[in-house]
């Protein structure tokens, strides 16, 4: 989980001499109008302007004119500051406003006039040239005198001409209740069900008995029927609903629906076609995520791009890096590597479980009793490497792999084996912005022994799998990991700062015993050697119980560790009792997954979803997926199948969290260049994306505006300022990718 914090900058080039502000409101006032002077009817009164802008009333408007060629929203802006909120009281934010030419975004918004610049609500509407009105509803999470009302408008290349007028924040308004479009009552998985496997839907219904169903096919013909089994109130949702199985149906085809109470299901198929296509849309996500490298448009068409942070202008670049001041006196060429989530961030945590998983995904390929590394083979995943006789996954994981070896602290330098713990800008960008386009100063960011140890676990992971491909890298890789653990073992307990959260997530993690355990499993494995084999068994993780109900994440590596234990081959002592201890956390998330309406393997305490949930549902499923593979039993494939239904529709939202998968799916990712909800000439994310999903926390203004209070499933939301419910990230689709090629797997003749 990462926290953010949007910034708003502060402005100081005021049009006019600031205003004391109105006394504050009481919760539950009348309405009160918070704006000074937002009809503009005594000019400019009030209002400020950034130095870049030349801003004056016309026609009655305020109408600025802003300079090309700046990089962020807030490089050009117009507002007003003194103004008062309080605390749980509910606001109306409504103006009237205009671009020409139509077709830019303007970010609006209320936040802190002063440091650390807060953002309490915004909104990004596109403008069109005839202007149009807007109004949103939010309720203050705080008491201040010190607020904001601000437009910005800066990051085109080219000049505009910005108006608005009747800037209203009214006080004393009652919420406006976000509901969201569940659609059909009937939820399923909107993609696909294996013909042989598990099939299962959720129906929302005030019906305390059991109803009929009827599975329809193409051509509105009943194929199956039953009777569904009332489950009473699902916790997860606070929905009453009923479970319908129809696994008895063994028909193969498209365009299936399903039938009951009145209600008829999104449509979705019954084959295999769609996740031999997931599998590899999953993992082709990586290569637009790119740093480094232009992204070619013949390999993904609307997806081109030029290389970002590259050392051309007006990128400062990655290719000499230097520390923050006062962490190292020397730079680093960082160049490659994965854009983290929809910033352009590159976290060596984050990278290495990413990598960890993916080249876990092409392990089991080849060790497991179903698995067929000829799916991930040279020339399937269309990447500038593909026709070089290496699977494809292993190029790609490779860009990663290769980054998070220049980030080890140089021979010769203080803590020299060590690995900074990331690099990115100086300042947080806004949105949106092409890599290409990112004008911040790049910085390292310190070491800590949390990056090296995934350092050492990646490169050492990597050593046994490459050296069929290139001895050479192989090689390299396995050196660079002996020093990383080296280097861990002398700087044991150097962390990560939690407030170092400025320009890029902080990633900070309080016990790192976890990645000692990983790394020194993943150079046992590849080694054999006793030194690691000591330290895996010694750890007290060895043989505790580390699956949890949240699942394995960057900050919980011991699960990794484990699973390759129990999975790649070696003499371990005691290898017997790794594997039971998988398969017994198999069991406990199948039964958490036969507890659960809705049928996922995942029920947080408290019912409060974290942070990335989905993929989270995902990494449990990995679980039940490897105790299939240790024991061959059925239980566990269809519990690892099953839970993909929730991410692919058959959850309270009726919302597949899988771009371009499913009837209705997850569009408008937070990302920066994914970013075609701000503005149109960019895409929406790839096919094969996962959203975060539901997060109790609602950490962003925008999801605080319409969904506090929410009750677990329902924390989300599709829109691009979500960044706490709907970021896309590496991790993620990582989780997608091993689930996606184990399902394919399962559904061969």
């Amino acid at each position: 989980m990462r926290r953010r914090r949007t910034a708003l900058l502060s402005l100081t080039a005021l049009l006019a001499a600031a205003v004391t502000a109105l006394p504050a409101q009481q919760a539950g006032a009348e309405e009160i109008e918070q704006v000074r002077n937002g009809t503009f009817d005594a000019g400019t009164e009030s209002w400020w302007a950034s130095s870049n802008v030349t801003a004056a009333v016309d026609d009655g408007r305020l109408c600025a004119d802003v300079p090309g060629g700046t990089a962020n929203r807030w490089d050009a802006s117009v507002g007003q500051n003194d103004i008062t909120l309080t605390q749980g009281e509910s606001y109306r934010f409504s103006f009237s406003a205009s671009g020409v030419p139509e077709g830019h975004v303007v970010r609006a918004l209320v936040g802190l006039q002063t440091e650390p610049y807060d953002t309490w609500y915004e909104a990004t509407p596109l403008l069109s040239a005839d202007g149009g009105s807007y109004s949103y509803t939010f309720t203050s999470p705080v008491d201040s005198v010190q607020a904001q009302v601000a437009f910005q408008v800066g990051g085109s290349a080219d000049p505009w001409r910005f108006c608005v007028d009747d800037v209203s924040l009214l006080g004393g308004v009652a919420p406006e209740p976000y509901e969201p479009d569940t659609g059909p009552r009937v939820r399923v998985n909107q993609v696909a069900y294996l013909p042989s496997g598990p099939k299962n839907a959720t129906l929302v219904t005030d019906a305390t008995h059991r109803l009929p169903w009827q599975l329809k096919n193409s051509r509105g013909a009943t194929v199956a029927h039953g009777w569904t089994t009332p489950r009473g109130t699902d916790v997860s949702s606070g929905q009453n609903v009923h479970s319908i199985d129809f696994g008895s149906y063994h028909g193969k085809g498209e365009g299936f629906t399903l039938v009951a109470d009145g209600e008829t299901s999104h449509p979705f198929d019954i084959g295999t076609a769609a996740y031999e296509k997931l599998r590899l849309d999953a993992v082709k996500y990586y290569y637009t995520q790119r740093s480094g490298i232009a992204i070619r448009e013949d390999l993904r068409p609307g997806y081109g791009r030029a290389a970002g942070h590259v050392d051309v202008a007006p990128n400062q670049g990655d290719g000499s890096v230097p520390c923050r001041p006062g962490v190292c006196d020397y730079r680093l060429d960082v160049t490659g590597g994965w854009y983290d989530a929809g910033d352009h961030g590159k976290y060596v945590v984050n990278g290495g479980i990413t990598t960890w998983e993916l080249l876990s995904t092409y392990e089991r390929e080849k060790l497991a009793r179903t698995g067929r590394p000829e799916k991930l083979r040279d020339g399937t995943l269309a990447l500038p490497e593909s026709g070089n006789k290496v699977p494809d996954i292993l190029d790609e994981a490779r860009w990663e792999l290769e980054f998070l070896l220049k980030m080890q602290v140089p021979d010769g330098r203080p803590l020299a084996g060590m690995a900074h713990h990331k690099i990115h800008d100086e300042q947080w960008t806004g949105l949106p912005l092409l890599p290409s386009a990112d004008p911040q100063k790049r910085e390292l960011h310190p070491p800590t022994t949390a990056a090296t140890l995934n350092l050492a676990a990646t490169a050492a992971q990597a050593a046994r799998l490459y050296k069929p491909y290139d001895r050479a890298f192989a090689a390299k890789a396995l050196a660079a990991a002996r020093k990383a653990w080296t280097a861990a073992l002398a700087h044991p307990d150097i962390l990560a700062d939690p407030a170092d959260a400025t320009g890029g997530g902080a990633y900070d993690d309080k016990d790192v015993r976890d990645e000692f355990y990983w790394a020194a499993a993943e150079l046992y494995l590849t080694t054999g050697e006793k030194q690691y084999e000591t330290h895996v068994l010694a750890s007290p993780l060895h043989t505790a119980d580390i699956f949890g109900a949240k699942g394995f994440d960057w900050a919980r590596t011991a699960a990794p560790a484990r699973l390759d234990l129990a999975t790649v081959p070696s003499r371990l002592p005691g290898r017997d009792k790794v594997r039971r201890s998988v398969v017994q956390a198999g069991d406990r998330y199948l039964a958490t997954l036969k507890a659960q309406p809705y049928g996922m393997p995942y029920a947080p305490e408290d019912n409060l979803y974290d942070w990335g949930s989905n993929h989270q549902v995902l990494n449990n499923a990995v679980v039940l997926a490897t105790a299939y593979d240790i024991t061959g039993a059925a239980k566990y494939r269809d519990g690892a199948v099953q839970s993909m239904d929730y991410v692919l529709g058959r959850n309270a939202l009726n919302i597949s969290y899988v771009t371009g998968y499913g009837e209705v799916s997850s569009q408008n990712q937070h990302s920066r260049w994914y970013a075609h909800q701000l503005d149109p000439t960019l895409p929406n994310p790839p096919a094969g994306t996962l959203a975060g999903g539901p997060n109790s926390s609602i950490q962003d203004p925008y999801a605080q505006s319409r969904l506090t209070g929410c009750t677990g499933q329902f924390c989300y939301i599709d829109d691009i300022q979500s960044w706490s419910t709907n970021e896309t990230a590496i991790n993620w689709n990582a989780a997608l990718a091993r689930i996606a090629s184990f399902v394919a797997d399962q559904g061969r003749p």
